[in-house]
């Protein structure tokens, strides 16, 4: 089994991705939107470094993504009070609306995914899965872990 756990796993999410992105189009929103949209809610403030990181994007990309969603209303730049050079990205009451009409679509996602599975075992799972995301966390010295 666990030669097989990160390629399962990896198959999941991207399904899990596909399933959400088809729902989302339906909406007028592609993936790499709602991915800023979701960090941007979960990171209020953050700079664009950090949402790049987040995304695991190169900078550059992520202030691409950033202007083109400026200019659809859906997030803003404000300045950072501590540093003038900065800027601090934060959703607009427009990109907020959008979020509230993606959670549903998500929980249906995840409702389809988990399909079957009685409450008992989605909580082991969801718990095992946070364990396990802590521990690589742990492992990556990363400062996301909570």
């Amino acid at each position: 089994m666990e030669r097989k756990f990160g390629p399962v796993l990896g198959q999941i999410t991207r399904l899990i991705r596909r399933s959400f992105d088809v729902r989302a189009r339906k909406i007028g929103v592609t993936r790499a939107q709602w991915q800023v949209l979701y960090h941007l809610r979960e990171h209020p403030g953050v700079k664009q470094s950090g949402l790049a990181e987040l995304l695991e994007v190169e900078p550059i990309t992520a202030g691409r993504m950033i202007d083109r969603m400026e200019e659809a209303g859906l997030v803003e730049r404000r300045p950072d009070p501590a540093d003038r050079r900065a800027w601090r990205l934060h959703l607009t009451a427009q990109g907020a609306d959008v979020m509230d009409r993606l959670e549903p679509l998500a929980d249906e996602t995840i409702e389809t995914a988990l399909n079957g599975l009685p409450r008992e075992e989605r909580d082991s799972l969801f718990a095992s899965l946070q364990k396990i995301r802590t521990n690589l966390l742990r492992d990556s010295g990363s400062a996301e872990c909570d």
